[in-house]
């Protein structure tokens, strides 16, 4: 998914179990660019886990991560949980520095994501 030729790719990938939703991030997550990735969020707001895959994610700015934010708490509500992986700088320090980081849990990549145990509850 693009935003009209705008600077961010989403790709939705679906998990190796049912319930388990990745989504691929390529580009700038910003003000101009969030619609995509709060589309393909709304659209797996009843999955078991979503998965964002940040690798490919070059900058980050209060909108992406407020995205993310909404995200989770909706997705909460829901029973399931939204993850993060593949986190580089400058977007891991701005999750770091807003305190944001510790709300998520962050995985080196997708595959370490996907094959991890679930938490405790």
């Amino acid at each position: 998914m693009e935003a009209g030729g705008l600077r961010l790719r989403v790709e939705t990938r679906l998990g190796e179990r049912p319930g388990i939703v990745v989504l691929m991030l390529d580009g700038v997550l910003d003000h101009e660019t969030a619609a995509p990735l709060r589309d393909a969020l709304e659209e797996n707001v009843g999955a078991e886990r979503v998965v964002v895959d940040c690798s490919g994610l070059r900058f980050c700015d209060s909108t992406g991560l407020n995205v993310l934010l909404r995200a989770r708490l909706r997705v909460l509500a829901e029973g399931g949980r939204v993850e993060l992986s593949g986190l580089h700088p400058p977007v891991d320090r701005m999750f770091e520095i807003t305190g944001a980081r510790r709300l998520f849990r962050v995985y080196a990549d997708p595959g370490t994501a996907l094959h991890a145990p679930p938490p405790a509850s």
